[in-house]
């Protein structure tokens, strides 16, 4: 279940020679790392990039916004791609956990806000949720990709 597995970290992620990581920031900026990171994936387009490079720019963005909301901010940011997948992780300063909120409110009304954790756990084929030795946590998802997607 998305977010159920908790684990501990030990404060560095191993990953491969493509890691984009930048410190705080917006979305925006976020998004752009991740085009930046894709981009440098080997092999040419398919028809389905578009949607699977789309998925995982809405993924980095709900992550670092609910961060940036929710966690106290954005300490680190990590983005590796594979052949397959690309893994987003986002760490902030909250040892909370994220927590999917009703669509409707008490009243019966439709809620504006608070989709994002919904979003990641439609889009994302696994998501970790480790404990950082220094406070806070870090919220990997891993988004699959066509061979060769790039933006």
């Amino acid at each position: 279940m998305c977010g159920q597995d908790k684990r501990s970290a030990t404060g560095t992620v191993a990953v491969s020679p493509q890691v984009v990581s930048t410190g705080p920031g917006s979305p925006a900026d976020v998004r752009q790392a991740v085009r930046r990171a894709l981009a440098r994936r080997p092999g040419g387009r398919t028809r389905d990039d578009d949607e699977a490079v789309g998925d995982a720019l809405l993924v980095a963005s709900e992550l670092v916004t609910n961060a940036m909301l929710h966690g106290g901010g954005v300490t680190a940011f990590e983005v590796t791609p594979t052949e397959r997948e690309v893994h987003l992780s986002v760490s902030d300063r909250s040892d909370q956990l994220p927590v999917p909120v009703r669509e409707i409110d008490r009243v019966g009304r439709l809620r504006a806000g608070g989709h994002g954790w919904m979003i990641v756990c439609t889009l994302a084929s696994d998501v970790v949720i480790s404990n950082l030795r220094t406070g806070g946590k870090r919220i990997t998802a891993v988004v699959p990709l066509p061979p060769g997607a790039s933006n």
